[in-house]
Order: structure tokens, then sequence, then C-alpha cells
């Protein structure tokens, strides 16, 4: 039998982060905790009810700036403690009281934002030309203003914030605390299963049998659980509709995407045309896996499968780090130290345990370093998730040095662009560092499963599903289990058509993802890789001129609307043109993979 996942104490601590980074410990977090309330009260006493002039707006905002970094750093910690360790109680208790302290500190600072939007648009005018630092926070308010409720509303809603995130919060504890997949077995021979060993390891097994027992034994699991999570998809959902209905939205999506900056058209035709023009690209892709497999059918559970089943090279943390570093240097000498750091100084959670987070993330609070969470499985697919999150990394670091905590987040359109862009780095780097045809398939073909297909299939068919769940909200319905996995059948049916069999437990697919309990994510995921294709192809012909544009963009932080920041980078979102050459470059990918494929 297979090894099961240690207990996190049982872990090597050389390939866990270092959060002694934000926090020394425990003394010196509950320090933190004490002062920052001691500061909410300081600055209500100070400004509650005289917001009324430019210089006392400023004044606030400037105290209010050095609050945000402390809650910032507060609330990054206690999240990032929970999520190598779902288990730990510990960490629970500690993320509970902070969200709670963090809940109320919103609360009492909620007059700020609703004083200085009750005032005439004259004043806030001034405040903004007196203080270049708090511009954009103002500007902001000011796009706000037809939509507040009345102070004490606000002020509501701001002390239920910690009630309202309850959905995420049950979702990832019957995730990732309750559910015991056990194991399961083939041929007399018994097979761990979880979360993480099932993506990260068995829907890329070779052995059909193996593979979709593992399916099949997983998705069984997560029937037991789809009342209880689609319970909680239903409470988040109608949370959603009801702050849009309150705040005057027409609809749900212009809600939700009304802090991105970004219209209805634009969130439509990402959509709309990868589910029509990619389908038949993929579908062709998944044939060639058919093919090469030797699979009587092709169903759902294969998709994941190696176009070279044998050749995928074994790599230890150490063995990538050359490659991450070759990779990542076309971006200059500052960039790569970056990277550097985040190796030596412990930024990066390497380890599999029982309890941690599934799939990657990255974490930048401004005042620290950014955290990468990640779950090494030795293959050298890790080296592209490395890029990716890498990516965020540096483009947050980038950012809070040459922008004020108010400015240094970009719209959520953007912020999977500089983690996309990596990963075509690394694509790059390795295609032009070897000869060997096998080594080059292997890549192309990594660019479409993972880059590609992570991106523009599996995120973009989730936002097809999200959007058909909010059309039946907007409507004044409501979503049940039955329903969504009638929804999330009927998305996959259409993108794969008679090309690959959707089998059962495939529509099971939605209780997988943390994406639906973050707004509209998911179909931000291919506009960011639209941006970053073009500004590769910019690299590619380009040379020095592209990358000095992009590191500028990435230095910009939420100072540009995404359309701006696409266009500071040379790619026009506003028509269909970057995303079809998206997709025109991702059917040429597949071209080259079957010629390589009837080469050798």
């Amino acid at each position: 039998m297979s090894k099961g996942l240690l207990e996190r104490k049982d872990v090597d601590e050389r390939l866990t982060w270092d959060l002694s980074a934000i926090f020394k410990g425990e003394e010196e977090f509950e320090g933190k905790l004490k002062e920052v309330t001691l500061l909410s009260h300081e600055i209500e006493k100070e400004f509650k009810g005289k917001l009324n002039g430019a210089k006392e707006i400023n004044a606030c905002l400037d105290k209010l700036k050095d609050l945000l970094e402390i809650t910032g750093l507060l609330g990054t910690y206690s999240f990032l403690s929970v999520s190598v360790n779902q288990m730990d109680t510990e960490n629970q208790t500690r993320q509970m009281k902070t969200s709670t302290i963090l809940a109320e500190i919103k609360s009492r600072l909620s007059f700020i934002e609703s004083e200085i939007i009750q005032l005439d648009e004259e004043i806030i005018q001034e405040a903004i030309e007196e203080s270049e630092e708090n511009r954009n926070f103002l500007k902001d308010i000011m796009r706000k203003k037809p939509y507040a409720l009345h102070p004490e509303v606000e002020r509501t809603l701001s002390a239920l914030s910690n009630v309202l995130d309850a959905p995420y919060q049950i979702y990832n504890r019957a995730k990732l605390a309750d559910m015991d997949f056990g194991t399961f077995t083939v041929d007399g021979e018994e097979y761990p299963l979880s979360f993480v060993l099932f993506e990260g390891k068995w829907e890329f097994e070779n052995d059909t049998k193996i593979r979709r027992a593992a399916a099949e034994a997983f998705s069984n699991k997560l029937r037991e659980y789809q009342h209880t999570i689609a319970t909680g998809y239903q409470t988040q959902v109608q949370k959603e509709k009801t702050l849009a209905n309150l705040r005057g939205f027409d609809s749900v999506i212009d809600s939700l995407l009304f802090p991105q900056k970004v219209d209805r058209e634009l969130y439509d035709r990402q959509i709309d045309l990868i589910m029509e023009h990619l389908a038949p690209h993929m579908r062709k892709y998944a044939k060639l896996i058919q093919k090469i497999h030797g699979l009587e059918e092709m169903t759902f559970v294969d998709l994941k499968l190696a176009v070279d089943p044998d050749f995928e090279p074994k790599i230890t943390v150490e063995e990538a780090r050359p490659y991450v570093e070759g990779a990542l240097s076309v971006y200059g000498d500052d960039y790569l130290e970056m990277v550097k750091r985040a190796f030596d100084e412990r930024w990066i959670d390497f380890v599999q345990n029982k309890g941690k987070s599934t799939g990657a993330f990255c974490a930048s609070p401004y005042g620290s370093h950014p955290f990468i969470l990640i779950s090494w499985t030795e293959r050298m697919r890790e080296v592209f998730v490395l890029s990716h999150e890498l990516g965020h990394a540096g483009h947050f670091c980038l950012a809070h040095k040459n922008q004020n905590i108010f400015n240094s987040r970009p719209s959520l359109y953007c912020i999977e662009s500089p983690s996309t862009m990596n990963e075509m780095l690394m694509a790059n780097y390795l295609m032009k560092n070897t000869e060997d045809k096998r080594m080059k398939r292997w890549v192309l073909s990594s660019i479409i499963s993972r880059t590609y297909y992570h991106n523009f299939v599996t995120h973009l068919l989730e936002a097809a599903f999200q959007r058909e769940v909010y059309k039946i909200v907007d409507d004044g319905g409501s979503v049940n289990a039955d329903l969504l996995n009638k929804l999330k059948r009927e998305v996959l049916e259409k993108f794969w058509g008679d090309a690959v069999v959707i089998n059962e437990g495939a529509e099971l697919t939605w209780m997988r993802q943390p994406h639906y309990y973050m707004g509209l994510y998911p179909y931000t995921y291919s506009a960011g890789l639209t941006i970053a294709t073009e500004v590769n192809n910019r690299i590619l012909s380009e040379g020095q001129k592209a990358i000095d544009d992009w590191l500028s963009v990435l230095k910009s932080g939420g100072n540009y609307t995404p359309v701006e920041f696409a266009r500071k980078a040379g790619v026009d979102i506003t028509t269909d043109k970057p995303l079809l050459h998206t997709i025109e470059h991702i059917g040429k990918i597949i071209d080259e993979i079957i010629e390589l494929t009837e080469e050798l």
C-alpha cells in the first residue's frame, strides 16, 4: 500500500514557509492585535462626525493607511496558519478570534467612507487635489456614491462581514477537515485518497483502472456532501443578490463586476468566444490523448492524461530552482533577486501534509514579503506552478515597493496576467534549452494541459457555469445540488461535444473549486492569460522594450483600469482580437504537438 500523508508536525521544516517574517510569535501577534484595536478607537474618537473638509479627510486617511497595513498582516498570518493545517484547532481559534476583531474594527471605521460619500463632490475633489497619496482611494469613493447605503446600514454590514463570509469557511471545513476519502482498492491493492492526492496524483495516473477507480471513489465521497455544500453556495449567491439589490445594481453580475472596473461586454466576450472558438481545438487535443493511450472511449476522467506518459521528468525542489531562476532572469537582476530570496528565506510551503489546503496560491500582505503555498509532487510540471505563483509574488513586490497601500492592488481582471506570463517564460526557457523532440513535445503539451487547460478550460467552464447560476438568481430563483449538477453537466457537454464522455460524477466538479466564493473570479484567469499571451509574443518579437513595458505595468499597482493596464502593456482588450489571437495560438501549439507525435 502507498504511504499516506504526514501530519504537519512530522514534515521537513526546511520545505515549509517561515511565518516569523510577519510576526516572531504569539506574543507579537497578540501585541499587534491590541495595538490595531487601540488605533481604531483613536481614529474613531479623532475623526467621527468631523470629516467635513479636505484637510480632515486626508489626515484621517493617512492614519487609516497605517491601520490597514497592520490588519492586513494580522489577517494574513492567521489565514496562512490555518491553510497549512485546517485540522489544528489552535490555528482555527486564532483565525476566528482575529476575524471577529477585524470585523469589529471594520465596522467601527465604516464611518470614514460613509461620511466622505455624503459630502459634496467639490469637497472630495479638493481632498483629491491636496493628496496624491489618497487620490485613488477617494476616486473609488466617488465611483461608489450612487450605490452607497445609509451610514448605519454600512456599519451593520461591516459588523456582519465575518458572518457574511461564513459560506466560504463552511465550504473549506467540509472539504478539508470533514471529508475523509480513506482508500480505494484496485485488483486487491489499496491506495490512499484525499483531495490533494486526487488532484495532484490520481488524476494524472496512467493506469486507466486506477485512475478511473480513484475518480469514482472521489466523486462518491463528494456526493455524500453535495446537499450541504449546495446549501452553503446557495447562501453565498443569495447574499450577493441581496447586496446587489440593496445597492441598486441591475443584476448580481453588474454588482460583482463593479469593483473590477470592467463592463459586461468584456465579461461575456471572454466566456462566449472561448466556448465557441476554443472547443474545436480542445476536442482535437482530447482525441490525441485518446489515441496515444489507446482508450476505447475518452471520458472526462481521462482529460488530465499526459501526451507522453513515460516522459514526465521527476524533479526535486532543489533541482527545480535553476530552471525557475533561469526562466525568470529575463526580467533582470532585481526580479531575480526576489526569486532567490523566495527560496532562501522560506517564502514557500512545499510539503504535502494532512489538512493542508489544496491547489496553490500566493498571499502578498502589504508590509511583508509574499508567501506561496504549493504541494510539491516531484513532477516537472511543478516548475510551471511555482513560476506561476512567483508571478503573483513578483507583481506584488513591485507594486508594494512603488505604491502605497491604497494603490497597490490592481483590478481582479488583471491579477492572473503576471502569473500566467511566468508560465509562458518557463516554456520559452525550456524550449530554448533543448533540441530533444521528446522534451519539446513535453513542454508544449504542458503549456496546453497545464497553462491553457487550467486557465482557458477548467476556470472558463467554471465561469460559464457560474454565469448560469447568477442568471437563475437574478430571475428570483434559487439553486440546489440537483440543479447545480445539471448546470455543470450541461456546460461540460456543450464544450466537449461528442469528443468526450462526461462520466457519472463529473457533474460534481462544481464542488471542487473555492472560486465560487470569490465573486466573478473564474473568468479572470482566461482574461489574464489572454493579456499574458499577447505580451509574451511581444517579448519574443520585440525583446527588451516589451519587457520594460511589462515591468512598468507591474509597478503600477491599482493605478489603471483593466483596459488601461492592458494598453500600457501593448494589448487592446476592447476588441475581440487578442482573445481570437490567443485561441489561434493554442490551436497552433496543438497542431505542433500532433506533428511531433507523428515524427516520434
